[in-house]
């Protein structure tokens, strides 16, 4: 509800929100031990690429809640980036661990290994996490081979 005083004009506002209109917190589903991580996340696929469209295969929504992870994992010929929203954690990237915070955007390589843990003791770690398909990209020697267009729609992402 908002107040407009200026000069004596009072407008109040109390307009619900439309029906379509939700609040993420109702979409979030639990994803236990997401790629073989600590505890139980909650994520939101909120964009699906539909098959032979371009872009992104998918955008979500994930929330790491104090001491959960997204287990260290690979994929194959996709680039996954995170873009920390709010809290911080310890990610791990390619044999490396560094801080990570709001703002921070992590472009996850193809073939590389990563993962995320919520380290902080009381808050809420939120980040977007999306991917890419690289198409052409060529699979390196004795590496798994790319995902079809089947496997890389059905990634459970995060």
């Amino acid at each position: 509800m908002t107040e407009d005083t200026r000069e004596g004009v009072e407008d109040t506002v109390t307009a619900k929100a439309p029906a379509d209109v939700v609040n993420v917190r109702d979409l979030l589903s639990a994803k236990a031990h997401d790629h073989g991580g600590l505890g139980t996340i909650l994520a939101h696929r909120a964009f699906a690429r539909e098959v032979g469209s371009s872009g992104a295969e998918f955008i979500d929504l994930a929330v790491l809640p104090p001491g959960t992870s997204i287990g260290r994992h690979r994929h194959g010929a996709d680039r996954e980036t995170y873009i920390v929203l709010s809290g911080s954690g310890l990610m791990f990237r390619d044999g490396e661990e560094f801080r990570v915070g709001p703002g921070d955007v992590v472009v996850n390589r193809p073939y590389g290994e990563h993962g995320l843990l919520n380290d902080s003791d009381a808050t809420d770690l939120h980040l977007l996490v999306f991917e890419h398909v690289l198409r052409d990209l060529r699979v390196p020697r004795g590496e798994e081979t790319p995902p079809d267009e089947e496997t890389a729609r059905d990634h459970d992402g995060c």
